[in-house]
């Protein structure tokens, strides 16, 4: 690429703007277009699609408050239950996982039974709540810590451990409520409740 001073014009041919495609409706490779990126049900359409952006005021908030909660949440968790310097981070594991699972009850819960539930309940409980609950950067300071404080086999075990009970909690609970509902779902797949 020329330097800004250099009043030579670049010789390469200028690329469509990135994913755009080209006519043919093909990318430049020749390869089909990906389907387009679903849009959150929360949300509705983006401002492109003429949404104002007043209407996404009341999930901000109930993101705000189920957030703030979960995070008071989670606080209260870890100081009842501290972890002492150099001590392995239980209390932000058993919140990370716990979190997890209430994740996985609650999309199988909205996805499964309550299909028409509230436009607001999931991000207030999903995003907001258990979001807020459960914690990236606490468990990345936990593991740092642990570094640091020359105990790079707690850290290692705290990345792994936190990982396989967060997967194994979202998964398991997410299949067990769906098996705990499904005599209540009819033939439609709706909760006949």
């Amino acid at each position: 690429m020329p330097y800004p001073s250099d009043d030579r014009p670049d010789p390469r041919p200028v690329p469509p703007a990135s994913g755009a495609p080209e006519p043919g409706g093909t990318h430049r490779a020749n390869l089909p277009l990906p389907p387009p990126e679903p849009v959150d049900p929360d949300l509705g359409p983006g401002p492109a699609q003429g949404a104002p952006p007043e209407s996404r005021l009341p999930v901000l908030l109930a993101i705000s408050l189920g957030g703030g909660a979960g995070a008071a949440v989670r606080y209260g968790a870890t100081v009842l239950w501290p972890t002492p310097t150099g001590a392995f981070p239980w209390t932000v594991l058993v919140v990370n996982a716990a979190g997890c699972a209430g994740m996985g009850v609650l999309m199988a819960l909205l996805t499964e039974v309550w299909r028409g539930a509230p436009r607001l309940l999931r991000p207030f409980l999903g995003t907001g709540v258990l979001g807020g609950f459960t914690t990236f950067s606490t468990y990345a300071l936990d593991v740092q810590t642990l570094l640091d404080g020359g105990r790079p086999g707690r850290a290692l075990a705290d990345l792994a451990l936190t990982l396989l009970a967060a997967l194994a909690a979202v998964t398991a609970a997410s299949g067990l409520t769906r098996w705990a509902v499904r005599p209540r779902l009819g033939r439609t797949g709706r909760s006949t409740v």
